[in-house]
């Protein structure tokens, strides 16, 4: 409910009814004509339908949620504060809102119950695929689920599988920490043990792919820029290895060097597909505690050759990471952090000594004022990573050189949506910014 303007809560409980009378009218279409909407049989168990509150309706997962709530979102802004007669003020508010949804949500019901199983027949044809193609289908999945990072599709991809039915029930995630035991007593390949797991290999790319894309872009830095260019790389290379969060490390050079990330895609797929042929699987999806934690401490003792391999081939594609990266960014003459005439701004070690709110509250004031002011922003929000500003007027906006050079990895723009990578602080940036702007709004009053 980040995108609500104004009395989130209320907005996160519009969303709910709003799915809920979504779910409520597919189930009562199809349970009358679903054959005419190629659902032939309406009862519970079969592929495709499941059951949400009750009401057995299609299978819409993630998109059906996401859907309900940027409609209940999208009308919640627009008419919740909606001035109405004397008379009818008893449906100002969320009353009024949910009036407006209700023929909204019918017609989205009758056009989802027409598309959808459609589409759900090919995401069912894709899963499968990868599911039972082996190597090629690690290859398939791992691509897919980095190349989708920059639009934020790539949850479609891995939610499935890792905490959803694709791959085995209750997901490859759930069913490797429970069958733990099984697997480090066994001496078969881990590949044929469980070869679901090997759709969880991608963080090979995250450990060590982002290991040398980092060691490539402190290599072809300016000699004069590469302590500062070490300063940014060091944790962000840190953070994709220990925790498996690769935003800042990736978006350091996805928006000067797109091919670069095209090519982080396949070698993260290639290494993923070459360790699975060599009989690795297990949770290897986010970094190296869990890499540590649940795959060679607990199965080690009769997997350790295993892993060996798994570090052999970590490394060797860590040498061809900074190889092919160095050769295509100085080839290309890519302006990767330390190249470019306008430098990142990087924080010393002595800036880190200092207090964080200190720090937060610079920011926070820099990014107010590349954005435009506080008066140019209409809302303002976060993810992990990411500022997600709607401003009122886009030419109040500063470059992007100058939000790089205030510290972010990069800006993504659309109309007047902005989303500013400003990493793993960005919920304490924005709080400041809010105080900032909310301490500006009483000095004029």
């Amino acid at each position: 409910m980040t995108l609500a303007r104004k009395e989130s809560g209320r907005a996160c409980l519009t969303s709910f009814i709003t799915y809920y009378t979504f779910n409520y009218f597919i189930g009562g279409i199809l349970q009358h004509f679903g054959s005419r909407f190629g659902v032939d049989v309406y009862e519970s168990g079969v592929l495709g339908l499941t059951e949400i509150g009750g009401v057995l309706t299609l299978d819409t997962n993630l998109v059906g949620a996401i859907l309900c709530a940027s409609l209940a979102v999208w009308i919640h802004n627009k008419y919740y504060d909606k001035e109405l007669p004397n008379m009818l003020q008893i449906f100002r508010g969320t009353p009024l809102v949910v009036i407006i949804l209700f023929p909204i949500t019918i017609v989205a019901a009758i056009i989802t119950v027409i598309v959808w199983p459609i589409i759900q027949s090919g995401i069912y044809s894709m899963q499968v695929f990868m599911v039972n193609s082996g190597v090629l289908g690690v290859w398939f999945f791992t691509f897919l689920e980095r190349i989708l990072i920059p639009t934020g599709l790539h949850h479609f991809i891995y939610g499935p599988v890792f905490y959803g039915p694709v791959a085995v029930d209750g997901g490859t995630i759930n069913y490797w920490i429970q069958n733990l035991p099984e697997f480090a007593a066994s001496t078969e390949k881990l590949s044929v043990l469980f070869p679901q797991g090997g759709l969880m290999l991608t963080g090979m790319g995250k450990v060590f792919g982002a290991t040398g894309a980092g060691i490539a872009i402190y290599m072809t830095a300016k000699e004069e820029n590469r302590k500062k260019v070490l300063g940014l790389i060091v944790p962000a290379v840190a953070t994709a290895v220990l925790t498996g969060i690769t935003e800042p490390i990736e978006f350091t050079f996805l928006f000067v060097a797109p091919l670069l990330f095209a090519l982080h895609a396949v070698l993260s797929a290639t290494m993923a597909s070459i360790a699975f042929l060599f009989g690795l699987s297990g949770n290897f999806q986010t970094g190296l505690i869990d890499f540590i934690f649940q795959n060679w401490l607990p199965l080690g003792a009769n997997h350790f050759g295993t892993y060996i391999m798994q570090i052999i081939i970590g490394l060797s594609f860590t040498a061809i990471y900074v190889i092919l990266f160095k050769t295509l960014i100085l080839k290309f003459d890519y302006p990767t952090p330390g190249r470019g005439d306008n430098e990142i701004k990087l924080t010393t070690k002595k800036d880190y000594k200092q207090n964080k709110q200190s720090i937060d509250k610079d920011l926070a004031r820099e990014y107010l004022d590349a954005l435009g002011g506080s008066s140019n922003i209409e809302s303002i929000t976060n993810c992990a990573t990411r500022l997600r500003v709607k401003v009122k007027d886009t030419s109040l906006v500063a470059d992007d050189n100058k939000f790089k050079e205030i510290g972010a990895s990069g800006v993504v723009r659309a109309k007047d949506n902005l989303q500013v990578i400003v990493g793993l602080r960005v919920s304490q940036v924005r709080g400041e910014i809010e105080n900032l702007m909310n301490s500006q709004k009483h000095s004029i009053h």
